[in-house]
């Protein structure tokens, strides 16, 4: 199972509204360019819209940025489209057998080293801002 596809549309959008920021980016463009539904994308940008990281206006078309680029990280992004709850993105199954040396002690070994490797990848992403997606998505066009 993976991160839900939310995080890389996220991105996505964000890019785009950026990149295409004196164009009109209506849910239609926008969905044509990730290759979606537009109902998708609007529901992914008022997650967005909530959380601070794009303005949209009622009765008008397209969104912009709320913020610069520079100043969103991927981390930002990430909880924003509520991916996983904290410490959440390792499920553990609930009910290991209590007889059995390895079901009594299996959670207490590892839900330590998930929460540390979750910490340690919203680390990766506090890391990087939107403005580094967006000159990696630029150079690969040179």
């Amino acid at each position: 199972m993976n991160i839900s596809s939310r995080f890389s549309v996220a991105i996505h959008i964000l890019s785009i509204l950026e990149i295409n920021k004196t164009g009109t980016n209506t849910s239609d463009f926008i969905a044509s360019s990730v290759n979606t539904n537009p109902v998708v994308i609007r529901r992914i940008t008022g997650m967005l819209s909530k959380a601070g990281l794009v303005e949209v206006k009622p009765g008008v078309p397209g969104a912009k940025l709320a913020k610069d680029p520079g100043d969103i990280t991927l981390l930002d992004i990430y909880n924003a489209v509520n991916v996983v709850e904290e410490n959440g993105l390792f499920g553990v199954h609930d009910s290991p057998n209590p007889d059995c040396l390895v079901g009594r002690n299996i959670q207490g070994v590892i839900v330590p080293l998930f929460t540390s490797a979750q910490k340690a990848m919203e680390n990766v992403l506090a890391a990087v801002k939107l403005q580094d997606i967006i000159q990696d998505i630029e150079a690969h066009e040179m």
